[in-house]
């Protein structure tokens, strides 16, 4: 048992030294304590053997002494101190109860069983520092054990941000790519769009030729009468003046100023309307200026007449005016405002003129296709401000109630494949409402017909 304590004694602290010195890379000291474990054995074996046992515990107590002080003073191992520390004390008693045996061994004798107790108390130090240092330990581990994940995640994390870094710049290519896909897209829409529009308004242009050379024919068939009975006219006061009679030549000549007079008038008329169709076939300005909502709508009524007389030579209708004079001149792009009211003017003539092609229910009487042509002047009140109305109203067969909603939209038509586009109510609307800053609504009873009616602020 004398030999065991050492044995065990030496075992751990030189096995643990080693341990420490794999895990820090201290090659040398390694290798020393393998052989101080082995000595360990040698003496163990030669103390069991040998007779002479005194001998032996001296070479115990300076084994155990150079395998303690050697890592103190280590600057390595200084980190170690507090297990150091656990061995000092049994070491130290071994000695000094070995030496006081030897010195004095009646002192010996005498307080042997306080040494024994000592020792008795190195082996509890021991092993509770033992048990400290090996918690320490686990705790440790642990704590390494959870920075080591720690700094994994970390790097899971880290290599998870930069894939989604990449997924992020690669996304963000591909929506850039798609966003320069869609703003051409989106352009050669609107090139088209515009394309369909100039195309929409040369149609209209087309249908209106016939009306405004109906309606231009008139006051040049004025104009030509008027100068060839001028002409007679001037004949006559010649020959009046050759024979002296001023009276007579006198009232030829006033004759004459009311033909050039009815001559000037219907050289207007047929210039308003050649500056009327110039105006309606250039591109809008886009600039506001005063315009007399009431000739602009008898006019477009007028021209809008003589368009569907051109097309089809059956065509009649009766056309109703209710125009309040108040309107007066209001700021408005007459181009823009002019080719809304056409196109409303001729969808009404068109809805009446298909009715009248329908086959009349029996006992339903005489069908007569009316269109009607209204403007209305709302004064400013109650801090709102003041509006002129515009309505076109017929007595067609009005617009099915599952396309109300329906009818405003780009290309949407109820006319037949062929006969519309669905361009003209879809540019009305946008004129009014993006252009005049104004309204477009519809009323409609089918089978009875429909009114639009034009709101613009004034």
């Amino acid at each position: 048992m004398n030999i065991l304590i050492p044995l065990i004694v030496s075992v751990l602290f030189a096995n643990f030294i080693r341990k420490y010195a794999k895990t820090n890379k201290l090659p040398e000291l390694e290798t020393k304590y393998k052989y101080a474990i082995v000595l360990s054995f040698i003496l163990f074996a030669a103390g069991t053997i040998s007779s002479a046992f005194f001998n032996m515990k001296w070479i115990w107590n300076l084994f155990l002494v150079i395998l303690i002080t050697y890592p103190i003073l280590q600057k390595e191992l200084r980190s170690l101190r507090m297990f150091f520390a656990a061995f000092v004390p049994y070491v130290a008693v071994k000695v000094l109860s070995d030496l006081t045996e030897v010195i004095s061994p009646g002192f010996f004798e005498t307080w042997e069983s306080y040494f024994t107790n000592a020792l008795t108390l190195t082996y509890i130090w021991l092993a509770a520092i033992l048990y400290s240092q090996a918690r320490q330990r686990k705790a440790n581990e642990k704590e390494r054990i959870k920075r080591q994940q720690e700094d994994e995640l970390n790097k899971a994390i880290a290599i998870r941000k930069v894939e989604l870094e990449g997924l992020v710049a690669e996304r963000t290519m591909e929506l850039t790519k798609q966003k320069d896909e869609l703003e051409h897209a989106l352009t050669e829409l609107r090139n088209t769009q515009s394309q369909l529009i100039l195309a929409e308004k040369m149609a209209s242009l087309g249908e209106l030729t016939a009306g405004i050379a109906h309606e231009i024919q008139n006051p040049l068939n004025f104009v030509n009468n008027f100068s060839e009975v001028s002409r007679e006219l001037l004949d006559e006061m010649n020959e009046e003046l050759a024979t002296g009679n001023l009276q007579t030549a006198s009232e030829i000549a006033n004759d004459v100023k009311l033909n050039l007079e009815k001559i000037n008038h219907h050289g207007k008329r047929a210039d308003a309307i050649v500056k009327g169709m110039l105006q309606h076939s250039r591109n809008s300005t886009g600039i506001k200026e005063p315009t007399d909502i009431n000739a602009l709508a008898d006019e477009y009524l007028r021209l809008a007449y003589h368009g569907m007389r051109a097309k089809d030579k059956s065509f009649n209708a009766t056309m109703k005016t209710d125009f309040d004079e108040s309107v007066g001149k209001i700021n408005v792009i007459p181009q823009d405002l002019g080719r809304v009211i056409l196109n409303l003017i001729t969808n009404a003539f068109y809805a009446v003129n298909e009715k009248k092609k329908a086959p009349q229910p029996p006992g339903g009487g005489l069908y007569e296709p009316t269109v009607s042509v209204r403007t209305t002047f709302h004064p400013t009140s109650g801090g709102q401000r003041g509006a002129v109305l515009i309505s076109v109203a017929d007595n067609g067969n009005g617009i099915p109630q599952m396309v109300m909603d329906k009818i405003f939209q780009p290309f949407f038509t109820t006319k037949p494949t062929g006969e519309g586009t669905g361009l003209g109510l879809s540019m009305s609307y946008d004129i009014v409402t993006k252009g005049h800053n104004g309204e477009l609504k519809v009323e409609n009873k089918e089978g009875e017909g429909a009114v639009f009616t034009i709101t613009l602020p004034i």
